[in-house]
């Protein structure tokens, strides 16, 4: 149910690199959520067209979704986490990085034919 998709204006890494990267996005958002990683999902897009400020230096865009609420000592600690990560992984500083939190309801969730509600 939790998701985690990067976007980002960089070239994207060696496979073995966004493969690791993931992996640890992964694991921080089960750790982060309190949720089973064998539901989390991850995704990640390179070389997107994307500006900041005006510029079209390094950037990024990160969305988290999860059935459930999200509370704002969760998600002040995810954004510090994942910023971290995005500038160690791909050098996007953290000042280009958005990071959007969404909850959804369980019934606006689907998988494996039927939805978390």
């Amino acid at each position: 149910m939790p998701l985690i998709k990067v976007q980002t204006s960089v070239s994207a890494p060696a496979k073995a690199e966004v493969e690791a990267m993931l992996k640890s996005l992964s694991a921080k958002l089960a750790k982060h959520t309190g949720k089973p990683e064998s539901y989390i999902m991850t995704a990640f897009e390179g070389e997107i067209p994307m500006t900041f400020a005006g510029s079209t230096d390094p950037v990024c865009y990160i969305e988290i979704k999860s059935v459930g609420t999200m509370k704002s000592e969760q998600t002040q600690a995810m954004s510090q986490d994942f910023c971290q990560e995005i500038n160690s992984a791909l050098g996007v500083p953290k000042n280009r990085t958005y990071i959007e939190f969404a909850d959804a309801k369980g019934y606006m969730w689907g998988w494996n034919g039927s939805t978390f509600g």
